[in-house]
């Protein structure tokens, strides 16, 4: 089903440079092509971004995960030209485009400069953090307009794609399987976890879910599953001005393949847990007004409890990078979702 080929052998290997030097040269800021005063770098799973006071520059990491393979030069030049590609599609104006980071004759490194490409980076205009809408959550600066704004924007992206190429059953299939993950990563013995209470609303899921099934079915029939953002989550919605979406799901075509209806209830799922569950239904009213669509509560509930159980997942994986070891963050993010996880289903199954 996964439309998108990466490149399997890397290019030019004679000027490979370790990931240390890369980062050294990206955090001083002579390195750069503009005036720069101050580098704030940002560390992610998957990359390293540089803020500048004006843009900011994404170094991807030679990473290898189940759906995710950067490890050579061309795989990571190839999924920077995606992430352009895809995140112009709610961002146009915010992704530059893809820059080289260069050697020198001396062996110098230089964002942008003259030489053989090393690596590459996805150059971005900086958004202010304050204007985004997990801040403006956080703030209290948020009410109903803001939702209108948001959606109207979706609604936009929405009905300008194609139905995604994928069949009910596939789709229905993709769904279980999702489930069940959860399930296995969330009850490892190694994670300190209610399993009884996470196999209680597993099992809950799945009988929802097969209740649904016919509904299931119509949506995807009818083209309400579409090639989406895929991570809609307030940290990634800028409502400065024009409403500008970033940071979509650029490494997997089947996992950006979603009902329009659940990227709302997910990214409404997640209003909820920053405490704003009043913005979070003026978002899924706006979904339903502005996209004329009859989903009924219990799947929007249903999608609610099966994205908060993968965040969940997420969460808690984290206690398997050795930073984070000991961190109870990661423990009490885990148990928010669960919460919500159980909540939304008991909703769904008894709307």
């Amino acid at each position: 089903m996964e439309n998108q080929k990466t490149p399997e052998k890397p290019v030019d290997m004679e000027h490979d440079v370790s990931l240390e030097l890369k980062l050294a040269c990206l955090r001083r800021p002579s390195s750069y092509p503009e005036q720069v005063g101050k580098i704030q770098p940002i560390e992610t799973h998957m990359s390293w971004v540089f803020l500048t006071e004006r843009h900011a520059y994404k170094l991807k990491k030679p990473v290898h995960y189940d759906l995710i393979d950067f490890r050579t030069l061309e795989a990571r030049a190839f999924y920077c030209d995606e992430e352009i590609r895809l995140n112009r599609r709610l961002a146009p104006d915010i992704y530059i485009g893809k820059i080289p980071l260069t050697t020198d004759a001396g062996g110098n490194l230089h964002v942008d400069g003259e030489g053989p490409a090393v690596d590459w980076l996805v150059k971005m205009k900086r958004l202010p953090a304050e204007m985004m809408l997990d801040s403006r959550i956080a703030d209290g600066q948020i009410g109903d307009d803001d939702a209108e704004r948001i959606v109207s924007v979706l609604a936009g992206f929405y009905r300008a794609c194609a139905p995604a190429a994928i069949s009910a059953e596939n789709y229905l299939k993709k769904i279980e399987l999702d489930l069940q993950g959860s399930l296995e990563v969330l009850c490892k013995k190694s994670y300190p976890l209610a399993e009884a209470t996470i196999r209680g609303i597993h099992k809950t899921q799945i009988s929802v879910f097969r209740s649904l099934r016919t509904e299931l079915i119509l949506r995807v029939d009818s083209g309400k599953v579409v090639e989406g953002h895929g991570d809609l989550r307030p940290e990634h919605v800028c409502v400065q001005g024009q409403i500008s979406i970033i940071d979509c799901l650029d490494f997997s075509w089947i996992l950006r393949t979603q009902d329009m209806a659940d990227e709302l209830a997910f990214l409404a799922m997640e209003c909820e847990r920053l405490g704003a569950a009043g913005f979070a239904h003026a978002l899924l009213r706006a979904y339903r007004v502005q996209m004329k669509d009859e989903v009924s509560p219990a799947l929007v509930h249903f999608y609610q409890s099966y994205r908060a159980m993968a965040r969940a997942k997420l969460a808690i994986r984290h206690l398997d990078e050795e930073q984070f070891r000991l961190s109870e963050k990661w423990i009490s993010r885990t148990h928010e979702y669960l919460a919500l996880a159980g909540k939304h289903i008991s909703q769904a199954s008894g709307a």
